[in-house]
């Protein structure tokens, strides 16, 4: 999805290209109108975050479970996986590209993990190397797909998805995994840090060193490029192919962790397709990229949707709402975010 011509983290003055921002000494009055519009297009998922949790914390409903410390681990807690999987989607839809396959591996690494302990003796720490190599290897599969092969990326990882989630189905027998893991992985998923889960810095490492990535290095801004135009990107000698391709790998990898996170927090394993978290995830990276720098896919922008979503499903889950709210939700969320991300990235463009 081409979001815009201009590299992130760009001034608001130089999004335009040549075209000078008014200033008061031109344009009397409209300077600060000017900042406050900006500063409200920047901010305002991160406004309407504070406004959903001081909604849910006064509303009777909820005001007894939702401002606990208890509650604030859950939403951390869940927040965690879905934020992983939505910062691993970044590297698929920065360069305009899908990849809807990145909850099955979350799922598949969960369960392989899990399997391994529990069927067939193997130490958690080669467990987990296993899991990341298998989901290394789904990121190289569909990035050869796509960039050699030339194929649909929206079909090529809805396929892998079905592939992960019947082949799950197979390697678990359809049944959960409860025995045999190592409590050393749950111990790790309860652990708290100044009363917050560990889990929830662990994320907030991955992220700061992704944004990193994304922002402040070659290979980050040349993803950027590509997605805002992959003929001029590789006129300027960008190698496109091999970027997206390692993109794939990289997201791939980012939700292995993410499955890894989830075996963590639920001490089991249990096939499914991984479309609630993907969804949710879809979700926070739509959301992501109508806030911090609008019309941008970005890290902090997705981290802010991911607690947006999280926040909002605690809050309709503690008021009573029936269990479908929470995928009415996140429907709603993602058909909005997809509207206003494109909208911002529209506007961006004609400048």
């Amino acid at each position: 999805m081409n979001m815009t011509e201009t590299k992130p983290g760009t001034p608001a003055s130089q999004r335009a290209g040549s075209i000078p921002v008014t200033t008061a000494a031109t344009a009397p009055g409209t300077s600060l109108t000017t900042r406050l519009g900006h500063f409200l297009e920047s901010y305002a998922l991160v406004i309407l975050t504070l406004l959903v949790i001081i909604f849910f914390s006064a509303n009777p409903a909820s005001s007894s479970a939702f401002p606990t410390m208890n509650n604030i681990n859950v939403i951390l807690g869940s927040q965690s996986v879905t934020a992983l999987i939505a910062i691993a989607a970044l590297f698929a839809f920065i360069p305009g590209h899908f990849d809807f396959s990145l909850g099955a591996v979350a799922v598949s690494t969960q369960v392989l993990s899990a399997g391994l302990m529990s069927f067939y003796q193997v130490p958690l720490w080669a467990a987990f190397l296993l899991s990341m190599v298998f989901a290394a290897l789904i990121g190289v599969v569909n990035g050869y797909f796509v960039t050699q092969l030339k194929m649909n990326p929206f079909v090529t990882t809805l396929g892998m998805s079905i592939l992960l989630t019947g082949g799950v189905t197979w390697f678990t027998g359809g049944k959960t995994i409860l025995s045999g893991i190592d409590p050393a992985i749950t111990r790790f998923g309860s652990t708290r840090i100044l009363g917050l889960p560990l889990v929830f810095f662990v994320v907030l490492l991955i992220a700061a060193i992704i944004w990193y990535v994304l922002t402040h290095t070659p290979y980050g801004r040349s993803l950027y490029a590509i997605g805002s135009n992959q003929e001029s990107a590789k006129l300027v000698g960008i190698r496109v192919e091999r970027n997206v391709w390692v993109g794939f790998v990289l997201g791939s990898l980012i939700a292995g962790i993410a499955g890894i996170i989830q075996l963590s927090r639920m001490g089991s394993a249990t096939a499914s397709s991984g479309g609630d978290l993907l969804f949710a995830a879809l979700a926070a990276v739509f959301l992501g990229a109508t806030a911090i720098t609008p019309g941008f896919f970005n890290v902090i922008g997705t981290l802010v949707g991911a607690i947006f979503v999280s926040i909002s499903v605690s809050g309709l889950t503690l008021s009573g709402a029936s269990g479908w709210a929470s995928s009415v939700f996140n429907g709603a969320a993602l058909l909005v975010a997809v509207g206003l991300s494109t909208y911002l990235g529209r506007r961006r463009k004609k400048g």
